[in-house]
């Protein structure tokens, strides 16, 4: 068995007004991250981990934020179709850690659901995927609410 690790990071502008999606999750709040597709920070730091473990390149590589098949597209497509990319490579997804950093809203309530639609999306349990998230202690663009940060490491294996 061949195995390897893969880092992802993602960073979206949020909005007024705008729509929150995180891991597949529609928050409730007043603000939304800003991007191409829905914006969904932590599937695009996941599809960010998975392709750079099987050296696929990154997310903007495949779904660039030019391209009007992506615009306004669910994330959780992109994640599929990511699979679908290391599975045409003989790679499956092994485990997932990530590590949201926002102010608000408290991510805690919606792990559960997260970690079930990237299950499905992917088709591993939800026990390979870890969610947690953390603050900024009220610093830098994330403390001010500006942005919203999303970190992945993964385990993707080949037999």
């Amino acid at each position: 068995m061949k195995i390897r690790v893969g880092f992802g990071f993602d960073v979206h502008q949020l909005k007024d007004q705008h729509p929150f999606v995180v891991g597949g999750v529609t928050l409730d709040h007043h603000k939304g991250a800003f991007g191409h597709s829905d914006a969904d920070v932590l599937l695009h730091a996941i599809c960010d981990a998975l392709l750079g473990a099987a050296n696929l390149r990154d997310i903007g590589f495949h779904f660039k934020n030019t391209d009007e098949r992506w615009r306004g597209i669910s994330s959780l497509i992109l994640l599929q179709e990511t699979v679908k990319l290391l599975s045409e490579k003989g790679w499956q997804v092994g485990n997932i850690d990530a590590m949201l950093c926002l102010e608000a809203p408290k991510i805690n309530p919606h792990i559960p659901a997260m970690q079930q639609n990237i299950a499905d999306a992917i088709g591993i349990s939800t026990e390979d995927i870890s969610i947690k998230a953390t603050t900024n202690e009220q610093m830098g663009f994330v403390g001010r609410e500006e942005g919203v940060v999303a970190y992945a490491v993964c385990l993707i294996e080949k037999n």
